[in-house]
Parts: C-alpha cells; structure tokens; sequence
C-alpha cells in the first residue's frame, strides 16, 4: 500500500477528463494535477519543445512525492514517451490503454483517430494498433481547432462554431466506414456530445481520459501501489497561467468547487 498521491500533467484543461475519471474509479486517493496553461497547445509545438515540456511537467510533479505520473496528453504520449522510461516511477501515457480500448471496440477493423497535428504527425497510434492488430485498418485526421475551443469554453451543444468546425474535420471520417473513433487527445471527450452527434450512433468513441484511469487502477493495483485510506481523496491542482481562468472552468468539467485548490506555478524552474 502507498498513500502517495498519483501526479497527472497536460498542456491544459484537457487532462481533467482523466482526472474525473481517476476520482471515479479511485476515489480514495490524492491527486496532483498540473496543467501548463501558460504554454498550450503542445499539439503545434516542435518534438524538441514538446520533450523540453514534458520533462519540466514532470519534474514538477515529483516534487510534489507522487508515487506514479500519467501524461494525461495525446501529444506528449505520441513524441515524449521515452521521458517516461527514466523517471524512476510508474509512468503512463494515453496511447496504451486507448489504442488496446479501441482494438477491442472495433468490429470491423476500420478504426478512426483525431488528435493535434503533432499526435497525427508522428503516426504513434497507427504503429500501435499495428502492433496489437495487424489487420486493423486506420484512417487519422488531426484537429487543431478542438483544444483552442475546449480551453476558450466553447464546448456545449449548442454551439454552432464547434459543432461546423467538428462536421469539417469528422465528415470525411464518417464517410470512411469507421466504425470506432479514437479520441486521441484529452481535451476531446469534453466536446464528446458534438463529436458523437456528427459521426452517428453506429461509431463506437474511445475516450482516452477514461481508458487511461483504468490503465492506472490496474498497474496500481499490480504492483500494490493502492492507498489504504477509507476517506475520500483531495485534489491538488497547479498551472503555469492565470488560477482563476482555470479554476472556473475546470469546476464545470469536474463538477466541483476547486478554487481554493488551485496554485500558480513557475514550471520554467524545473
């Protein structure tokens, strides 16, 4: 058993979805959370910049003790996920445990993935659904407008701007006969309602929020990494911008008052 808190970094908002989903699933244990809202997206950054991030991110985060680190992040899952091999802690990225979900969801072999440019770019979730699957065929498009809207608010239903911007990326998905859809970025599942309206009921999505806590649960679990506390966990959450931006919209995402949770921090010292 280990009462440690479980450390998770993204660019932005958008790792909150693994976050809900952690407190679900492991509701008894501490987070951490950082989300660089100073330097997002990552998705158009170079790999070297991306590399740089994560390590910081990363860094910060152990020094808060955290006994493991989810990059909660599409784009540094694809380009950064060596950083994780030598932080001496259990580490995981997104890709995994979506790209396995997705796998498993599909029936006939014809699998979509929507990510940032950089995510797409590097062609990560192709070659590990290739791994798992050979006989998967994979059809990617990347999105850049989805993170700016998710981080400016733009994320209900009603609104006309996300759901044209969503009907210019996924229509040619549709159109491909996919019958599963990657999620392949965090900030995605919270514009989920839009996105499952424009593909229709016959595609299965894949969040990778969700699939990636119980990737966590799991490996905790294994290697007997749990906490034994019979209470319920607290959060902890850090940016590298503005707290109260933050705080206001995370409170809608995770449908809880965190304002008195969230601190600034200088992630350019780490």
């Amino acid at each position: 058993m280990d009462n440690r808190p479980i450390g998770v970094f993204d660019s932005g908002l958008g790792g909150l979805t693994a976050v809900k989903e952690l407190l679900q699933i492991l509701p008894q244990e501490n987070i951490v959370y950082f989300g660089d809202t100073g330097r997002v997206p990552y998705g158009s950054r170079s790999r070297e910049t991306i590399i740089k991030y994560t390590k910081q991110d990363a860094a910060f985060l152990k020094s808060n003790n955290v006994k493991m680190i989810i990059a909660a992040c599409g784009t540094v899952s694809s380009v950064a996920g060596s950083v994780g091999e030598n932080l001496g802690l259990p580490y995981t990225g997104v890709l995994k445990p979506t790209a396995l979900a997705a796998a498993r969801a599909t029936k006939n072999n014809r699998v979509g993935i929507i990510g940032t440019t950089a995510t797409i770019r590097s062609g990560s979730y192709r070659r590990e659904l290739a791994e798992i699957d050979p006989e998967i065929e994979v059809f990617d498009r990347d999105c850049p407008l989805f993170v700016p809207l998710v981080e400016n608010g733009f994320i209900s239903e009603s609104e006309e701007v996300t759901r044209l911007v969503a009907e210019r990326y996924l229509v040619p998905l549709r159109e491909s006969g996919i019958d599963t859809l990657i999620l392949g970025c965090t900030h995605y599942p919270i514009i989920k309602p839009i996105i499952s309206r424009v593909m229709g009921g016959g595609v299965t999505l894949v969040d990778s929020g969700r699939e990636t806590a119980l990737y966590c649960a799991a490996l905790l679990k294994e290697k007997d990494l749990l906490c034994d506390r019979q209470s319920q966990g607290e959060g902890s959450f850090f940016v590298s911008d503005r707290v109260e931006g933050f705080a206001q919209t995370a409170e809608i995402f995770l449908g809880c008052d965190i304002k008195n949770d969230v601190s600034y921090v200088n992630i350019e010292l780490y």
